[in-house]
């Protein structure tokens, strides 16, 4: 036997004994390490099926109920919404409480939907953007049903500059005040809303108009 197959044959016996070695040592860590792999995979495969069921599940539900007020089953749809709201995914809670406030307007409940809308803007696990939806169609329910304060109280801070909302809310408030008789308040949001070039074309045709009739009325009128 050469000396290099000697070598070769000792090298691959110290191979084995460390080999055996090992095994005797962690063999039973790798195969847990192993197994809890396979498990952690097959149970994260498993939840996203399910997850993607449970969505799939909520939207034909959500749709459903949408069929049924547009049939003018208004009382219907508003329990398959509540069911959907309290039983279903979290994304689709939200979702199922705007449609449920927007059903009650739909049967001439302006009280329930404000309600609805206000729950919703006061509900700290919804997401900002169905919160601040919420506090404006309650704001805008409110101009006909509410006081100016009302309004105020939910669309103020939606007026700012740089909020998505804010040319919406600025013509809430701005009819609002209208509606109250405080022309000088009246102004100073169809004013902002006039000069704002990011506002529709429609609004901003809407706020020169209100504009124009406060100017009649001896208000300030445009700047």
């Amino acid at each position: 036997m050469s000396d290099d197959s000697f070598i070769r044959e000792v090298d691959d016996e110290l191979r084995s004994e460390r080999m055996r070695d090992f095994w005797s040592r962690y063999g039973k860590i790798v195969i847990g390490v192993a197994v809890s792999i396979v498990l952690l995979t097959a149970g994260y495969r498993g939840y996203k099926f399910y997850m993607k069921s449970q969505a799939e599940n909520a939207g034909d539900a959500f749709m459903a109920a949408v069929k049924l007020s547009n049939d003018g089953k208004y009382d219907e749809a508003i329990a398959a919404l509540e069911k959907l709201a309290n039983t279903g995914p979290k994304s689709y809670a939200a979702l199922a409480r705007m449609r449920m406030a927007s059903e009650f307007t739909g049967k001439g409940d302006t009280k329930a939907a404000i309600a609805a809308y206000d729950e919703i803007a006061n509900n700290s696990g919804f997401d900002q953007s169905y919160r601040d939806l919420a506090r404006l169609r309650a704001g805008l329910l409110l101009v006909d049903t509410g006081t100016l304060e009302d309004v105020q109280k939910r669309v103020a801070d939606l007026a700012k500059s740089g909020v998505p909302f804010r040319h919406s809310a600025r013509e809430a408030l701005g009819l609002a005040a209208w509606k109250a008789g405080d022309l000088k308040e009246a102004s100073k949001y169809f004013n902002m809303i006039s000069v704002d070039q990011d506002a529709p074309n429609s609004m901003r045709g809407r706020a020169n108009l209100m504009l124009d009739l406060i100017a009649g009325k001896g208000g300030t009128g445009r700047n």
